[in-house]
């Protein structure tokens, strides 16, 4: 298996559980909030796991590691929070993260909004982005503020456009038919929702996306342009705007009720 292919294996109701192999069967992990999904793909194709990374706390990100750690020696790389009890590596904002095997490298990107201590890990071309990113939306903000958030957001925008976002729930359709609401001349946007139910209906994941893709079609990374100025009713491209906006359009999906579910 190509050690940069990232594949998520579904877990609970909506959560992706990120895997990265390589041909010799070494494996990592990225938030695995149930083990049994997990347990099973690894038996099934004779994989070792070596390594789990956590973005934050919550337990449908974090509830199967323990389980996961049994009888091996596995690392489990996290946010310097004591909420996640099973780290045996911590770190932090501008660290990066080597693994042995499989032979890998991540930066650290600091991303409060979600969660305080929340983190993103950055590298070979892949974002795992936890709850912060999703595609064609973001997290509630269950501890930071809307400055925080949008700055977090910013950050990870900042990468390059052909970064795959492997985030941490399939969210997709909901998001997009939220997103065409607030901005629904947008072409591109259109195109993923589309997109988005097609790939759903054949039980396919929607995800990874692009970064340059969610830049073109994520309102919560969009707050600038002319139709959300307009939706939002908030102009102006100073900071405390920019900060209204986004707090704005957060109220709005938090309140927001899918009308097909």
């Amino acid at each position: 298996m190509d050690a940069l292919r990232p594949r998520p294996i579904p877990a609970l109701s909506d959560n992706y559980v990120w895997l990265l192999a390589d041909a010799a069967g070494d494996a990592i992990v990225v938030d695995p909030g149930e083990a049994a999904p997990v347990r099973a793909v690894l038996e099934r194709e004779g994989l070792r796991l070596r390594a789990i990374l956590v973005t934050h706390h919550h337990p449908d990100h974090t509830a199967g590691i323990a389980a996961l750690c049994e009888g091996g020696d596995v690392d489990v790389i996290a946010p310097d929070d004591a909420r996640i009890t099973t780290a045996t590596r911590r770190i932090g904002d501008g660290d990066h993260v080597v693994i042995d095997a499989p032979a890998l490298g991540f930066d650290v990107i600091a991303v409060p909004g979600h969660t305080t201590s929340h983190v993103a890990f950055f590298g070979h071309g892949l974002l795992f982005c936890g709850d912060t990113l999703f595609s064609a939306g973001c997290g509630r903000m269950f501890e930071g503020t809307p400055a925080r958030m949008l700055a977090s957001l910013e950050r990870l925008a900042a990468l390059p456009g052909d970064t795959l976002v492997c985030c941490g729930h399939e969210y997709t359709v909901a998001n997009t038919r939220f997103a065409l609401e607030v901005d629904p001349a947008n072409t591109a946007l259109r195109a993923r929702h589309d997109e988005a139910v097609a790939t759903r209906a054949r039980g396919l994941p929607t995800l990874p996306s692009t970064l340059a893709g969610e830049r073109a079609c994520n309102p919560f990374l969009r707050t600038d342009a002319p139709a959300l100025v307009k939706t939002l009713a908030i102009a102006g491209d100073d900071h405390e705007a920019r900060v209204a906006r986004f707090a704005a359009l957060r109220a709005r999906k938090d309140a927001w009720r899918d009308p097909n579910r």
